[in-house]
């Protein structure tokens, strides 16, 4: 009995040793099959979003450390957290991804043509309270910035420029929004990426949240409008000018919301009455012109005996500083054009041609040639152009490095510095 029993129970032993043993297998195989399964297919796409703005906070902490006599970084003094080291959710993930480092944007106000008054109002009334809240609020609480600004007039005429020199020059926080991030499939997620919009602003503050074509987001309700469309307008409203707008201790939050526009007339009216400023960004006048023009030809080569600086800013009356440009660059193609028609004339390769011998620019290349960028007739071009005493002589960079002209050049005008 006892020595059949014993094979028994060793038999049983084995069984019970194979059954365990092949359990634990089948289970870390499922486990490992399953852990390979990719259950969310958005989930490299997170994980990409994570990656890039935790590189972007980070890029905002090192631009801290540098440049410290710039007045911008004066008001980040002294923060205890660094932005690298905020905890984001997935939806602060894909917003953090149009923030923009100040000093990635290589546009200052020096490079705007004009606007004087309005970019002293904008230095004024928001760069001075974001970045210096406590020299304002000493003296009163009505001494912070406004919750909104708005940038309107016809397109082309330097609206997104401001912006552009705006964040450069502020040191905020600039969250570039685009239009397509928040725009989402699934219903209901475009309301967390507006609430992500303010959540994120209020942990980067000074934050200034730029919206360009700001119609095309918060134009005017109406009630045949879409649902997921109208709760994105209210989830906006409610967190720009609600009973969020303030911190705990009930300090305003440090956040500005900027939009572009050129048709103003279809911005909803709650939206504009969250925006107090509001600065019209009109055609150039002549002495904008003047300054437009002196900075897009400040490096190129001009023919003095030819070029009619006053011609040209009285025949560009009803155009917008990008059309200027744009027909600047069109006529800096001329000279170019000529001398290759030249050489090839002459047989020669255009290997062999020096770009030294390319002429200066004249008056006559920006209107006389087909396909070019045409001015608007104006009343302007029937008056003579009238000089004022303060006009001084006006030269490029290339003028500069060339030889001392001593001949006179009173058609030459230099713009205000």
């Amino acid at each position: 009995m006892v020595s059949a029993r014993g094979p028994r129970w060793q038999q049983f032993l084995q069984e019970l040793v194979m059954v365990a043993g092949t359990s634990a297998s089948a289970y870390f195989l499922i486990r490992y099959l399953i852990s390979r399964l990719d259950f969310d297919p958005e989930s490299q796409k997170k994980e990409e979003q994570r990656r890039k703005s935790a590189a972007i906070l980070r890029r905002l902490d090192g631009g801290e450390e540098s440049d410290e006599d710039s007045p911008r970084k004066e008001g980040k003094r002294g923060r205890g957290q660094k932005r690298g080291d905020l905890v984001l959710n997935q939806y602060e993930q894909a917003i953090a991804m149009d923030v923009v480092a100040p000093d990635d944007i290589p546009v200052s106000f020096e490079d705007i043509g004009g606007l004087d008054e309005i970019i002293e109002e904008l230095k004024e009334s928001i760069i001075y309270p974001l970045t210096m809240p406590h020299l304002y609020a000493s003296t009163s609480s009505l001494l912070t910035a406004p919750s909104g600004v708005l940038l309107y007039g016809p397109p082309g005429c330097g609206k997104t420029m401001l912006a552009k020199a705006l964040a450069h020059e502020s040191g905020a926080c600039f969250i570039n929004l685009h239009i397509s991030t928040l725009t989402e499939k699934w219903y209901g997620d475009s309301n967390k990426l507006v609430n992500a919009v303010f959540s994120l602003a209020r942990k980067l503050q000074p934050s200034i949240v730029f919206i360009d074509e700001i119609d095309a987001v918060l134009g005017t309700r109406r009630s045949g409008e879409h649902e997921a469309s109208g709760m994105v307008k209210a989830e906006f409203m409610t967190h720009w000018d609600g009973l969020t707008s303030a911190n705990s201790s009930g300090e305003p939050q440090r956040v500005v919301v900027m939009g572009a526009t050129n048709r103003i007339q279809d911005i909803d009216e709650a939206i504009l009455r969250r925006m107090p400023k509001k600065f019209p960004v009109v055609l150039p006048p002549p002495q904008q012109r003047r300054r437009i023009l002196s900075l897009i030809l400040k490096d190129t080569k001009v023919d003095r005996e030819n070029f009619d600086l006053d011609s040209i800013i009285n025949r560009t009356e009803a155009m917008s500083g990008s059309d200027i440009k744009e027909l600047c660059r069109d006529a800096a193609m001329a000279p170019v054009r000529e001398l290759i028609r030249e050489k090839k004339a002459a047989g020669l390769q255009m290997t062999s041609v020096d770009p030294k011998e390319v002429r200066g620019l004249r008056t006559e290349d920006f209107f006389s040639r087909p396909g070019g960028v045409r001015s608007i007739p104006s009343s302007a071009q029937l008056r003579p152009p009238v000089k004022t005493s303060s006009e001084k002589e006006w030269s490029t960079e290339s003028d500069a490095i060339s030889e001392v002209d001593t001949r006179p050049s009173a058609e030459m005008a230099e713009p205000p510095e």
